[in-house]
Order: structure tokens, then C-alpha cells, then sequence
């Protein structure tokens, strides 16, 4: 594992984790010239920058969550970590066809279970999900609309957010009941996550 995973989101993890997260990072350096999976600029913090900053969400899924349904997956951050870290049941939804494959490959040769839904959201039929999570996807107000559909009583949202997260709180209880909880970020001090739950329409 390199030296700029921090160590407080990652050390916990076993051999075999780690051994599976490298093997996603080798291929997401590989397919990176090809496809554009992260901003070039991040790639050198890979560990950081993304893995980590995923991987700081999954002691906030509840105990006994087995659904989690990540919107605008990518190159995998945060759903494909969480799959990697030990969450039964992910949904990746990626209407990207390109990115969508290289979800499939990591999962297959990670030996990680999660389903990849190569469609816009608003074209999936919702399904119950005991978690839904998004990063650097959309305002809040406009994830909440995405989630609802999927939220079941005691459903939660992580999103994971950057300075504008106070702004997006207030544009978002204009139009949406919530309940929200903001945890600084361990990877970057100006980030936060919000902790979303009891969401219905104002």
C-alpha cells in the first residue's frame, strides 16, 4: 500500500483487501490514458484523493444495510470501494458505456460482487436500498430528487461534499424535509459528508 494512504481510513483493512484495492488501482492507471476516470492531476494521490476518501464512508453504513445504490459511479468512487470493503449488495449506475465496462472488469478481477447498471438514472426502475451514496455528481436538491425513488423507511444518504455543502443544505430544505448530519472529512479539510435521512417533500 503506498505511503500516502492515510493511515486512519486504511490500515484497518486485511491483506487481502488491500491486495484487491491495489489491483483496481493498476487498472485504473492502465485504462486512464484511454478513458478519462479521474482528473489527471489527481492521479499521483490516487490513494488519497480517491480511495481513501471513499473508503471513509463505510464505517457510516448502518450494521445490517445490504442494499447500497451509488449514483454516477465513474471509475467506482465511493461504490466500488465500499463493494471491495465488504458491503453485500451494490448497485453501480454509470450510463457512461466505457466507464461502465471498466466497472465490470475491476469487479471481475477483484473478485468483487456488484451490479453495474449502464443507464441514466432516471432511467432505472427504482429499487429499495438500505444506502444511497454519490460523489461530485450534483447539487444536493437534485440528488435528493434521484434518491427518493430508491429510499425506503430508515434509508440513508451519503453524500460525499465540498465547501458548497453548507449553500446545497439550504437550497435543499427549500423543497425537501431532511435530517442532516455533516462529518468533516478525513481526506480533505475543506470537504464534508453529509449524512441524510428522513427525506420527504417539503
Amino acid at each position: 500500500m503506498p505511503a500516502s494512504a492515510p493511515e486512519d481510513v486504511l490500515s484497518g483493512v486485511s491483506r487481502e483487501t488491500r491486495d484487491r484495492l491495489q489491483v483496481y488501482a493498476d487498472l485504473l492507471r492502465k485504462w486512464q490514458p484511454v478513458i478519462n476516470l479521474v482528473g489527471p492531476r489527481t492521479l499521483p494521490h490516487l490513494w488519497t484523493r480517491h480511495f481513501a476518501d471513499s473508503a471513509q464512508l463505510h464505517p457510516l453504513v448502518p450494521p445490517g444495510a445490504r442494499t447500497l445504490v451509488d449514483f454516477g459511479s465513474g471509475a467506482g468512487f465511493p461504490g466500488l470501494v465500499l463493494a471491495i470493503l465488504g458491503v453485500p449488495e451494490v448497485h453501480l449506475i454509470e450510463s457512461d458505456q466505457r466507464k461502465a465496462a471498466f466497472l465490470r472488469e475491476v469487479a471481475r478481477a477483484t473478485g468483487t460482487t456488484a451490479t453495474v447498471h449502464a443507464v441514466r438514472l432516471e432511467q432505472l426502475e427504482p429499487f429499495p436500498a438500505d444506502v444511497v451514496t454519490a460523489r461530485a455528481l450534483a447539487p444536493l436538491v437534485d440528488l435528493l430528487g434521484f434518491a427518493a425513488p430508491f429510499l425506503a423507511p430508515g434509508s440513508i444518504c451519503l453524500f460525499l461534499k465540498g465547501q458548497q455543502a453548507e449553500d446545497e443544505v439550504s437550497i435543499a430544505s427549500k423543497t425537501w424535509n431532511i435530517t442532516v448530519d455533516r462529518i468533516q472529512s478525513v481526506t480533505d479539510p475543506s470537504a464534508s459528508i453529509l449524512r441524510v435521512s428522513e427525506v420527504s417533500r417539503a
